[in-house]
C-alpha cells in the first residue's frame, strides 16, 4: 500500500498525538470525509443519549435487567444518529464542494 500525503499529515503517529486523547480524537474526525464524520458524531451523541434514556426507564420498571434496557434504547438510537448524522454530512459536504471550500 502506498502512502498518501493527505493521511500522513493526519495521523496521529505522524503528528505526535496519543489516539487516545481529545486532539488525537479531533485529530481523527478531521481526516473523516464530512458524511462519515457526521455519521459517527451522530452515532455517538444519540447512542449516548439513548443508552442514558434506556438506563433510567430499565431502573424505573426493573432494576436487575436495567443493562437490556440500555441496549434495547441505545442501539436503535446510535443507528439513527448515524444515519441523520450521514444526511446533514452529506448536505454540509455538498454545500461545501458547491461554494468551493
Amino acid at each position: 500500500m502506498g502512502t498518501d500525503a493527505a493521511a500522513d499529515e493526519n495521523d496521529p503517529e505522524v503528528l505526535g498525538v496519543d489516539p487516545m486523547t481529545v486532539q488525537g480524537i479531533r485529530g481523527a474526525l478531521r481526516a473523516l470525509p464530512a458524511p462519515l464524520r457526521g455519521a459517527v458524531i451522530g452515532a455517538v451523541v444519540l447512542g449516548v443519549t439513548g443508552g442514558l434514556v434506556g438506563l433510567v426507564l430499565g431502573l424505573r420498571a426493573y432494576a436487575p435487567t436495567a443493562w437490556a434496557a440500555v441496549l434495547e434504547v441505545g442501539v436503535p438510537a446510535a443507528c439513527l444518529g448515524a444515519v441523520l448524522g450521514l444526511v446533514v454530512g452529506s448536505l454540509v459536504g455538498g454545500r461545501h464542494r458547491a461554494r468551493g471550500r
